[in-house]
């Protein structure tokens, strides 16, 4: 059985140290909890979270008395009736944030019913086919998220955790502060230089990097032209939202060039990512449940992308809480990526160290 007994939802604080929601849920298979991140640099086309204090009465006093009786192991049509309950395009009545604890207690609460592990429980509901995402680990962060080093948000790594784990102490001799992320925040304002002082760090190690320019909330802006350039002369695997979301014509021009991951572009929002594949625009996408607010909905949206044969890139945001959900959603899902985060801060290594769990598991199976 997998009946949903109780849900009492409360405030906790967030790694920004900012309020956000915690759901505690009872079902007949046990008790769940689930928190919500919420981020820095967010897209326009977002769904909308309430504040915390309201999310929470919104949980308490109108989602959980009409979702008490439900039964967790149907994920889709909980998801569904939360939709409908909230009632606008954007989640403005309820809440993302109060949607989306909900809506990921319930997936936990049915993944125990079943009796398997999350990850799979999520690729038999997704019908994806699951494996090990490969990590994109922060290094250095700017923007919005590391301010007073570079424009842009996150210079990342691909490669194993305990690797870049390796080149992370090597930069900590350095001293820089870090940001929000745990990234450091190098005091060099040319990218080419911060590039240099990566590679020069990772020494033998072959790297490749991961760019987030963030472009709708960082300055100045950067053109199609230095990317290519820039392309050739560093090992760069692919960026993250080089332009803005409404220059479709940059973004048109390197998406047949490399790895070009949609985030404020798509917002892991189906309509959105439909448009992102007609005009051409990139070739990957990053998926954010707090985006949209139900795990069906993100689901949903990865299903989409993967099926134009883009790459998915799971992530957390700067906002971060110990759940650790993002890491069997990404090999729930297949993902061809996961980001967390510098492998630092606590709320950051919850996800990676659930990754390695996971392998782990994948490996008694």
């Amino acid at each position: 059985m997998a009946k949903i007994r109780k849900i009492k939802a409360r405030q906790i604080t967030d790694s920004r140290g900012k309020p956000t929601v915690e759901v505690e849920l009872i079902a007949d298979s046990g008790k769940f909890l689930a928190s919500v991140p919420s981020g820095t640099s967010k897209g326009k086309f977002e769904t909308k979270a309430k504040d915390a204090k309201t999310a929470a009465e919104n949980i308490n006093e109108i989602i959980g008395p009409r979702v008490i009786g439900k039964s967790a192991i149907f994920q889709r049509q909980i998801d569904d009736f939360l939709i409908k309950l909230d009632g606008t395009k954007n989640k403005s009545r309820l809440g993302a944030n109060a949607t989306l604890a909900v809506s990921l207690a319930v997936c936990r609460a049915g993944a125990r019913a079943k009796k398997i592990p999350l990850w799979k429980w999520i690729s038999k509901i997704a019908g994806t086919r699951f494996r090990l995402p490969i990590t994109s680990i922060l290094l250095v962060e700017g923007g919005l998220h590391g301010k007073g080093g570079s424009d842009i948000q996150e210079f990342m790594v691909v490669s194993s955790l305990s690797r870049v784990k390796k080149i992370y102490q090597k930069l900590k001799r350095y001293k820089f502060k870090t940001g929000l992320e745990g990234g450091f925040i190098v005091p060099l304002k040319n990218t080419e230089e911060i590039l240099n002082l990566i590679l020069e760090v990772a020494g033998k190690e072959k790297v490749k990097i991961i760019l987030d320019v963030a472009a709708s909330h960082n300055f100045p802006r950067k053109t199609a032209a230095y990317y290519l350039d820039l392309i050739k002369r560093y090992p760069i695997l692919g960026i993250e939202d080089p332009f803005p979301e409404n220059d479709w014509r940059n973004w048109q021009r390197l998406s047949s060039k490399l790895l070009i991951i949609g985030d404020d572009l798509t917002v892991t929002n189906v309509e959105k990512i439909k448009e992102a594949h007609e005009k051409k625009a990139c070739n990957a996408v990053i998926i954010k449940p707090n985006q949209i607010g139900t795990v069906s909905e993100t689901i949903a949206a990865a299903k989409l992308a993967k099926s134009f044969g883009w790459k998915i890139m799971v992530s957390h945001r700067s906002g971060e809480t110990m759940d650790d959900f993002i890491a069997d959603l990404a090999v729930g899902l297949g993902a061809n990526f996961i980001k967390a985060g510098a492998p630092s801060k606590p709320e950051r290594m919850a996800k990676y160290n659930r990754l390695l769990k996971i392998q782990k598991e994948l490996c008694q199976n």
